[in-house]
């Protein structure tokens, strides 16, 4: 019996081990396949003008491969989206996890998270049928289609992400610092602003830049609502292109193992490299903050 059950203990090791060793391996011949497509373009443009360059002509001659247009409309639709997504979405938190009764935490958690289920095709389209007009007619606008459309979009399908990251943490808070700030005379707000809130700061944090890492890669949703427009907004209403819509929009008629081609996969490198950054970041938050009992508040 004991050797069968060490058996069967090193048969379910290895399972896991093989699992985890199959996420890596297929992570990293991505990772090696997106360098091997994307660093050729650097032999005929030098890095900096791929970033820092103001126009992307792709298809002109002599064609022009500068991102730095892409680049800041990635980075602001996602700090436009991020900026009405965080506050919602952890309060959002706060109220289920805090606040609401039994019936209504039952009825509203399942709603929030049914939001995540979204198909982003649906979000885009609902940006481009209702938002975009609505937008257009509100503020006088040439196009409904612009930064501010999809960082509405974005926010949508992060606030999902945000709340429910959010709520576990605070879920996680030792019952025994509630009850012990109660004692001692705080109230429930008092309780949620100095003790629930900085004990589960870590999974908060991590919450946000796990939202901030679903705006920033997002395609279908900027594709359909930002605009296309390959140039450094000047206002919330500036139509842009994101990093990720280009690479949709383009991949299909690049011609393959082109210039046009291998500038696509190095946005994607850049694109890649952004993530990683947001993950290193959430990371080191996590393990600034944790918490692990109650002393160590």
């Amino acid at each position: 019996m004991a050797v069968s059950r060490k058996a069967k203990d090193s048969v379910i090791r290895i399972a896991f081990l093989v699992t985890a060793l199959s996420s890596i391996v297929a992570l990293g011949l991505i990772m090696i396949y997106l360098f091997i497509e994307g660093l050729p373009i650097f032999e005929h443009v030098s890095v900096i003008d791929f970033l820092f360059g103001h126009l992307w002509y792709p298809t002109s001659d002599p064609a022009d491969f500068g991102i730095f247009p892409l680049i800041v409309a990635s980075v602001a639709v996602t700090l436009v989206s991020s900026a009405l997504a965080i506050p919602l979405g952890v309060m959002t938190a706060i109220y289920l996890a805090e606040i609401a009764g039994p019936r209504t935490r039952g009825f509203f958690k399942p709603v929030v998270e049914l939001l995540a289920a979204l198909p982003s095709v649906v979000i885009g389209f609902f940006g481009m049928v209702v938002v975009a007009p609505f937008l257009q007619e509100a503020f006088d606008l040439a196009t409904g289609l612009n930064l501010f459309n999809a960082a509405i979009m974005l926010a949508f399908m992060s606030v999902p992400t945000i709340c429910s990251v959010s709520e576990d943490a605070i879920y996680s808070v030792p019952a025994e610092l509630k009850e012990a700030s109660l004692a001692l005379g705080a109230t429930h707000w008092e309780t949620i602003a100095r003790v629930i809130l900085p004990a589960s700061l870590s999974g908060i944090s991590t919450a946000i830049i796990l939202g901030m890492s679903r705006a920033i890669g997002e395609t279908m949703v900027v594709l359909m609502v930002a605009g296309g427009a390959a140039m450094i907004p000047t206002s919330l209403f500036s139509p842009v292109r994101p990093m990720p819509s280009s690479i949709a929009a383009e991949m299909a008629e690049a011609p393959f193992r082109g210039d046009h081609y291998h500038a696509l996969f190095a946005i994607g490198i850049v694109l890649f490299l952004f993530t990683l950054l947001f993950n290193i970041i959430a990371d080191h938050i996590s393990e600034k903050h944790k918490q692990v009992g109650a002393a160590t508040l």
